[in-house]
């Protein structure tokens, strides 16, 4: 028990708790008891002025002995919870009325009856002729005949009787009473602090469950409830902790969840790229095979055949090499973007001059349609190029014969939107989804769904730039690609 949170709180506040009203109680008393002494001092301070201001305890430099005795009944009938004593100018006893052998002292100290009648602050505890320790409040006065102090009138304010009655007073009922209310208090404020810490350590204990559940690889506790049923809405910190607990548990499941995704279509990539190897380079061993072979017997015609096979197989699986290649460099973030300031129009037309050829033996139209009042850019002029090399390539390879491939370029929102559209069958609803996450199972004009990668390398090139390639759909067209770059500073001046 003491091992656990709540086991040390519970103690920490049980000690607390107990020291805290005792201490408090001290205090309580200390201070009541100062409190009355001033009271009762403040109240009687001018008593023995008075008495010595009005009876002749002097004469002739020596007591008056009559008179002190007269004194000393009448003060004791009258209040019999104070003591009187005469003191010799050095402070030494020399007349009281206590019983034999109850005076302790043969002398009191003259210091506090100096400060009390230079009207210090009260009270003032002078010594106690009746025990050998400790002080008591009292009230005095010089014993003067003419100017010369012969002795003191020195009156104990609580003597003997006074501390017997308070005694009795507080052995009462309704003191034992209040001593009882003190002590309740105490255990309910201990009860109910220990009552709302098991509250809180309960919180805790439910959220440390869901902790080691979720190290455990679970973001779940077997038995409980749902985590989005589970979530302490209390506003407080504990309530806020397991808040974002869940906040973050459900991140990281998502992110586990994309972890396995990405690494299935990974495994999926590596699959189809292995297809796609594993073919041409089939077709492209069978003809090397054949030649080498059959040399002598095939007529030249034939061994050129063969030959241009080949060499397209290999061109084909030296692209997809380079492209599987350029892919993983992008992916393990070696190529870093190198920005420059440059106008997109002109790039997008030597882009399009690159494909003229291919697109006139497809019967294919190229065109452009930029903005004249497009800003120049700024980004990686080199991986742009590249952007819209493979878009375009892409687009060539899914238009038929007489259809029209467009590259757009406009001014929007603060940037500048760059649109390749087609004529093609587009991209069926199935095949959206993972277009840029996995090789395009989408098959060409001819039939082919060759996995190339140009459009994963599209992606991650627009990542490196802050922006991401999108699929519209816009009426008369088929796949319609697009994506954004910034406007450079220098040509908003």
């Amino acid at each position: 028990m003491i091992r656990t949170l709540y086991g040390r709180i519970a103690l920490f506040f049980a000690l607390l708790t107990l020291l805290s009203g005792g201490l408090a109680t001290w205090v309580y008393l200390d201070v009541s008891a100062r409190h009355q002494q001033e009271v009762l001092q403040r109240l009687s301070k001018d008593l023995a002025g008075h008495i010595a201001g009005h009876t002749n305890l002097v004469l002739d430099l020596k007591l008056n002995r009559p008179a002190v005795d007269e004194l000393f009944h009448m003060l004791m009938v009258v209040n019999p919870g104070i003591e009187v004593y005469l003191l010799r100018k050095d402070g030494y006893i020399d007349a009281h009325v206590a019983p034999e052998g109850r005076v302790k002292r043969q002398w009191v100290d003259l210091a506090p009856i100096h400060d009390f009648l230079a009207g210090r602050a009260f009270p003032i505890l002078g010594d106690d002729p009746r025990s050998d320790a400790g002080g008591k409040i009292f009230t005095a006065a010089a014993l003067t005949q003419g100017n010369v102090v012969a002795g003191y009138l020195y009156i104990v304010l609580a003597g003997e009787a006074y501390d017997q009655l308070v005694a009795d007073v507080w052995a009462s009922r309704s003191f034992i009473a209040a001593a009882w209310l003190t002590l309740g208090l105490m255990l309910l404020t201990l009860v109910t602090g220990l009552a709302a810490f098991g509250l809180i350590s309960r919180r805790l204990r439910r959220l440390t469950r869901q902790v080691v559940a979720l190290q455990n690889g679970s973001a779940r506790v077997p038995g409980e409830a749902s985590a989005s049923s589970n979530i302490d809405g209390s506003p407080d910190e504990i309530g806020t902790l397991d808040r974002a607990f869940h906040a973050m548990a459900a991140r990281i499941e998502a992110q586990v969840g994309e972890l396995r995704r990405q690494d299935q279509l990974r495994r999926e990539m590596v699959a189809n790229i292995s297809h796609d190897l594993r073919t041409p380079l089939t077709s492209l061993q069978g003809y090397l095979e054949t030649l080498q072979l059959k040399a002598d017997s095939l007529p030249v015609s034939e061994r050129e055949r063969y030959l241009d096979v080949a060499v397209r197989h290999s061109r084909k699986v030296s692209k997809l090499a380079q492209e599987l290649f350029e892919l993983a460099k992008l992916e393990c973030e070696v190529v870093k973007p190198q920005t420059e300031i440059f106008a997109l129009a002109e790039l997008v037309q030597d882009v399009l001059q690159k494909f003229e050829l291919s697109a006139a033996q497809r019967q294919v139209t190229l065109s452009a349609s930029v903005d004249t009042r497009l800003p120049a850019v700024k980004a990686d002029i080199g991986l742009i190029e590249r952007v819209l090399t493979n878009l375009i390539d892409n687009a060539l390879r899914h238009t038929p014969a007489q259809g029209r491939i467009q590259v757009e370029a406009s001014v929007e929102d603060a940037g500048v939107r760059v649109r390749v559209l087609d004529t093609g069958s587009g991209i069926p609803a199935d095949k959206r989804d993972l277009l840029f996450e996995r090789p395009s199972p989408v098959s060409d004009v001819r039939g082919r769904t060759s996995g190339g990668l140009g459009l994963l390398i599209v992606k991650r090139i627009l990542n490196l730039h802050g922006s991401s390639i999108h699929l519209e759909e816009i009426a008369g067209h088929g796949a319609v690609f697009s994506f954004a770059l910034p406007v450079a500073q220098s040509s908003n001046r």
